[in-house]
C-alpha cells in the first residue's frame, strides 16, 4: 500500500511503506539529534503555517535546510547573498537552537513607540519572528530564531509598564485574521525592560545578564536599534558593544539618521563607529528605502522591457523627486527620535536639505539612475549607487532655491511661522523649504536635470518621482497641443506616499467625430490592485537586518559620496548667511523654484496634478 505525502510542492511524490522507512533514516536522526533535550517542547509548538518559505527584500530564502526527494541528505539551501552571517554548517544542528534578542535603545521615545515595537509586531503577525523553532511542510524543513524584544532607555519603568505603553501603539492589519488579540498578548509577553544611562558600560552589563537569563544558553544573535538623537550614537555602541555582545552568534547595529550634518562630522562619526564595530554590522537605516514604491523602482526598470531601453538622455528630458508635509516643525520637527521637547531644536540645527535631501531624495535618485547592477547582492547594488554618487556634479548656489515658511490665517484658523516656535532663534536662517537642480556626468545621463523639491508646512503630504520624457520629433499632431508642446509628452509618475501608485500620462484621441487629443492616465493603483496592507517601511528594513541583508542599507562610502555633494553648498549658504525666501504656511512653496525649474527649461509636474 502506498503512503502519499501531501501534495504541496508542484508534484505528488508517492513511497512504499517500506522504501519511506529506508529513505528516512537521516530524518530519524536529525529528529532524534534535535530533540535532545526539548523534544517534546519543540514536537508541541509545531503547528501549520500557511507560508512556511519566508523570503527577505531580495528573493533570497531565510536560514533554511531542505530534506531532498532521495532521502539520503539534507542540505542546506542559499540563506544570504554571501552565505556566511545566518547559516549554520549541518553538521552541528545544535546551532538550529538560537535566539533573536532585539534590543530597542531609546525604547521610551516616540519612533520606538510609533514605528519600531509596531513594526516588530507586524513581523510577528506575519509570521516573520515565529513562535517556533521549526517549521516543517512536506518534506522540507526550515528552521528560524526564536525572539525576545528588550527596551533600554533612562527612563525607570518596569517589564509590565514597558508593554502597557506600547501596547497601545499595536495595530492588526487590515484582515484582522490569525487572532490577533491573542498575537499581541503573546508578543507582548516577549518584551521586556532595563533602566540604565547610555554612557553606562555597568547598565549594558547589567542588560548582558538579563539577556543571557532568557537566551538560556542557546546560540544568541543580537539587534540593536538605536532610537536615540546622534550625539549618543558613539557612547551606546562602545557600551554595547563592549558589555553587551553576543559571544557566540552575531551582533548588528541599526542607526537611524542624521549621519553627521557634514563630510567632516560623518566621517567621524563613522571612525568612531568603526572602532567598535565593522562595517558589515553597522546597518544605517534610510526608512525611504524601504517604502514599497522606491523598492519597485528597479523592478519596473529591469524587469519591463518597454522602460529600460528608453531609460536615458536620449528619451528622458528630466527627472523630478518631489517631497511636501503638510505640517510644520511644531510637535515633533519630522525626526522621530528626538524627545518632542527639542524636535524644533534639532531641525533648526540640519534644516531641510540635510534632512530630506541629502538622504532620502538622493538615496532615490542614485536607484534610478544607477546602471544594471551585476545581481540583486546587496554589494553589486551598493557599489552602482555610489558610481552614480560619485559621478555628480557638487551642488552650485545658483541652482539651489531655499525658503522658510511664515505665519498664515487659512478658515478662520491661524498656522503659526518657523520662527514663533520658542525653541528656535527669531533670526533663524535655517530652511524649511529647498529646492535644487542636479546633474550627472555620465554617458547616460548627461545634461538631464534631476530637480529635487521638499517642504514642509505646505499645502498637501507627498512624496513622488516624476519622469518627464521627451517631445515627439516631427509630432504629426502638434497642432492639436496649440503653443504648450509641453502638454504632449510623456510622463511617469510614481506616487512612493499616500496613495501608492503608477501613472503613465500618454495622449489619446477624444472618442467622437473630430480630431481632438487630450492626455489620459494608464494608471495602478495599489490600493485597487492590491487589497492586502502594503507592510511600513520599518518592517522590511527590521527583517533585512535580522536576515543579514544590507541591499537596502547605506555602505560608509555611499555615505561620504553623498555628503562630498551636499557640504560645500551648505557650508556657502551658512557662511553667507543666505537669507530664505518665505512663504505661507500651508501654500505650494516660494516662488524661486518656478524660476530655477524655468532655467532649466522644465516645469514643476505636480502643479495641478490633485485629480491623480
Amino acid at each position: 500500500m502506498a503512503a502519499h505525502l501531501s501534495p504541496c510542492s508542484s508534484s505528488s511524490t508517492s513511497f512504499t511503506a517500506s522504501s519511506f522507512k529506508n529513505k528516512t533514516t537521516h530524518f530519524a536522526k536529525f529528529i532524534t539529534l534535535l530533540g535532545e533535550g526539548h523534544s517534546s517542547r519543540w514536537v508541541s509548538q509545531i503547528r501549520p503555517r500557511n507560508q512556511f518559505q519566508l523570503k527577505s527584500s531580495n528573493g533570497h530564502p531565510l536560514n533554511a535546510l531542505s530534506f531532498h526527494g532521495d532521502g539520503n541528505s539534507i542540505d542546506q539551501e542559499q540563506s544570504e547573498p554571501h552565505g556566511k552571517e545566518g547559516s549554520f554548517p549541518v553538521s552541528d544542528l545544535k546551532n538550529v537552537d538560537s535566539k533573536l534578542s532585539i534590543t530597542v535603545v531609546g525604547a521610551s521615545g516616540d519612533l520606538a513607540k510609533k514605528k519600531i515595537f509596531p513594526a516588530l509586531f507586524a513581523l510577528y503577525y506575519e509570521d516573520c519572528l515565529p513562535e517556533v523553532l521549526a517549521l516543517i511542510s512536506c518534506i522540507k524543513f526550515y528552521f528560524v530564531m526564536d525572539f525576545i524584544v528588550f527596551g533600554f532607555a533612562r527612563t525607570k519603568m518596569t517589564d509590565e509598564e514597558l508593554r502597557n505603553m506600547i501596547s497601545r501603539t499595536l495595530t492588526c492589519r487590515i484582515d484582522k485574521r490569525a487572532n490577533c488579540e491573542d498575537k499581541m498578548d503573546h508578543f507582548l509577553k516577549r518584551c521586556f525592560y532595563h533602566s540604565g544611562l547610555y554612557s553606562s558600560e555597568e547598565n549594558f552589563a547589567e542588560l548582558d545578564i538579563k539577556l543571557k537569563e532568557r537566551e538560556a544558553g542557546r546560540k544568541s544573535n543580537r539587534l540593536f536599534y538605536l532610537s536615540i538623537p546622534p550625539n549618543i550614537f558613539v557612547d551606546v555602541v562602545r557600551c554595547a558593544s563592549l558589555r553587551a555582545s553576543s559571544e557566540n552568534g552575531w551582533t548588528r547595529v541599526i542607526v537611524e539618521k542624521p549621519f553627521g550634518r557634514d563630510s567632516e562630522s560623518s566621517a567621524e562619526l563613522t571612525r568612531c563607529l568603526k572602532q567598535y564595530l565593522a562595517e558589515d554590522q553597522i546597518f544605517r537605516i534610510d526608512h525611504y528605502l524601504g517604502k514599497e514604491l522606491v523598492e519597485n523602482l528597479s523592478v519596473l526598470r529591469f524587469s519591463n522591457l518597454v522602460f529600460e531601453p528608453v531609460w536615458s538622455r536620449n528619451y528622458i528630458k528630466n527627472v523630478q523627486l518631489i517631497f511636501s508635509e503638510d505640517f510644520g516643525t511644531e510637535g515633533r520637527g519630522g525626526h522621530l527620535n528626538v524627545c518632542p521637547m527639542h524636535a524644533s531644536r534639532y531641525f533648526d540645527k540640519y534644516g531641510i536639505i540635510r534632512d530630506i535631501m541629502q538622504n532620502h531624495l538622493l538615496q532615490i535618485l542614485a536607484l534610478f539612475a544607477m546602471e544594471t547592477p551585476v545581481s540583486l547582492d546587496a554589494e553589486d547594488i551598493r557599489n552602482e549607487k555610489v558610481k552614480v554618487l560619485r559621478s555628480m556634479r557638487p551642488l552650485q548656489l545658483e541652482d539651489v532655491v531655499v525658503g522658510q515658511y511664515k505665519g498664515h490665517s487659512k478658515g478662520g484658523k491661524s498656522f503659526p511661522a518657523y520662527i514663533d516656535d520658542p525653541t528656535v532663534p527669531n533670526d533663524s536662517l535655517t530652511p524649511t523649504f529647498a529646492a535644487a537642480a542636479l546633474f550627472i556626468d555620465n554617458a547616460r545621463w548627461d545634461g538631464v536635470p534631476f530637480l529635487m523639491k521638499a517642504g514642509k508646512a505646505l499645502h498637501t503630504k507627498l512624496a513622488e518621482i516624476r519622469v518627464q520624457f521627451r517631445h515627439v520629433p516631427g509630432n504629426l499632431y502638434k497642432r492639436n497641443f496649440g503653443t504648450d508642446i509641453d502638454k504632449a509628452t510623456n510622463e511617469l509618475v510614481l506616487r512612493v506616499q499616500p496613495d501608492e501608485a503608477i501613472f503613465l500620462k500618454i495622449n489619446n484621441k477624444v472618442p467622437g467625430l473630430g480630431m481632438r487629443l487630450d492626455r489620459s492616465d494608464l494608471n495602478l493603483l495599489y490600493s485597487a490592485r492590491y487589497p492586502r496592507e502594503i507592510p511600513d517601511a520599518y518592517e522590511r528594513l527590521l527583517l533585512d537586518a535580522i536576515e543579514g541583508e544590507r541591499r537596502l542599507f547605506i555602505r560608509s562610502d555611499e555615505l561620504d559620496a553623498a555628503w562630498s555633494l551636499f557640504t560645500p553648498l551648505l557650508n556657502e549658504l551658512e557662511q553667507r548667511k543666505i537669507v530664505p525666501e518665505l512663504y505661507p504656511y500651508g501654500s505650494r512653496g516660494p516662488v524661486g523654484p518656478h524660476y530655477l525649474a524655468a532655467k532649466h527649461n522644465v516645469r514643476w509636474g505636480d502643479l495641478g496634478d490633485e485629480e491623480l
